[in-house]
């Protein structure tokens, strides 16, 4: 199959397609007529010799082939739009550009001050950030595809070059009220009793809690669980559950107001954030720029993952 059987417009109309789910819909959201959407369609799946739709009376249904194309021309689309406003900044004078891709944990309590600090020294380069899970963060940093991650402690990392960062504080936050409310301190099997409210699945602070749970031979009982360190707020101040989050994630305007931090005693409580970058390839220089100066702003003494004191 030759590549020039792709064409972006034509991929850009498919998806519209798969997004809408009728022709008659994608060729309003696309701006052409439905002919024209039709034509897009039928050349696509000439070229590609299989069916990427299933035409139903009141609408389209993706093929399995179509359920494969759609998340490629996806991405191709997403590459392409990457590379027209990296090209784009670089006309106006960019130096370069690092690909970042970060934890919620980093994004949310650190990252904003340290890069807006960085871009004042270094105003002509463009970072591109990313918020991810943890280990799709470490995959991203080994194929190549960013430059410097950030994540969790303990998720498996031992294929890149990693540095300590930073180390966040994790909390039990509960609503005013609530039985342990008054507590100074509390050992985290002591809040088992009660429901949780959680992060989504594949979260690296799902996973620190769910661990400690296990080996404490209890269950973790989330009630719900959401995607944000906000949301996770919210639901504990409505009174859905308690939860465990980084102190400096938590706003100022909740606590006191709504919600109580009540510090762990267990040493897990205190985590650690990691730098990685690839274990071979070296940085471009503008990548090693950033990731100097995040070493340098750390609390920490960094040094590779694995070198001894």
């Amino acid at each position: 199959m030759s590549i020039s059987h792709f064409d972006l417009n034509t991929l850009r109309i498919f998806i519209i397609a798969a997004e809408c789910g009728s022709l008659t819909r994608a060729a309003a959201a696309a701006n052409i007529t439905l002919s024209a959407v039709s034509k897009r369609i039928a050349e696509l799946e000439r070229n590609l010799n299989c069916p990427l739709f299933i035409r139903l009376p009141r609408g389209l249904e993706l093929t399995t082939a179509g359920h494969g194309l759609l998340r490629h021309a996806r991405k191709v689309l997403d590459n392409v739009n990457t590379m027209a406003s990296e090209l784009g900044d670089y006309a106006k004078g960019a130096l370069g550009h690092v690909r970042l891709a970060a934890n919620v944990s980093a994004v949310t309590q650190f990252l904003p001050e340290e890069l807006a600090h960085f871009l004042q020294l270094n105003p002509r380069l463009r970072i591109c950030l990313e918020e991810a899970l943890s280990e799709a963060i470490i995959e991203s940093v080994d194929t190549g595809r960013v430059d410097i991650g950030i994540f969790a402690d303990n998720v498996d990392a031992t294929a890149l070059t990693t540095f300590a960062w930073r180390t966040d504080q994790l909390v039990l936050l509960v609503p005013l009220g609530h039985p342990v409310a008054e507590r100074d301190n509390i050992d985290f099997a002591d809040t088992l009793v009660w429901d949780y409210v959680a992060l989504n699945h594949g979260s690296s602070l799902l996973r620190r809690i769910t661990d400690a749970a296990l080996s404490a031979g209890r269950v973790l009982k989330i009630n719900i669980q959401v995607t944000s360190f906000d949301a996770v707020c919210r639901m504990i101040q409505a009174g859905l559950g308690i939860g465990i989050l980084p102190l400096k994630a938590i706003t100022p305007a909740l606590l006191g107001s709504s919600l109580k931090a009540i510090p762990l005693n267990d040493n897990w409580a205190l985590r650690t954030l990691r730098l990685g970058i690839h274990a071979k390839n070296p940085l471009q220089p503008e990548a090693q720029k950033l990731l100097d100066y995040l070493m340098n702003a750390s609390v920490f003494t960094t040094r590779p993952s694995g070198e001894l004191s």
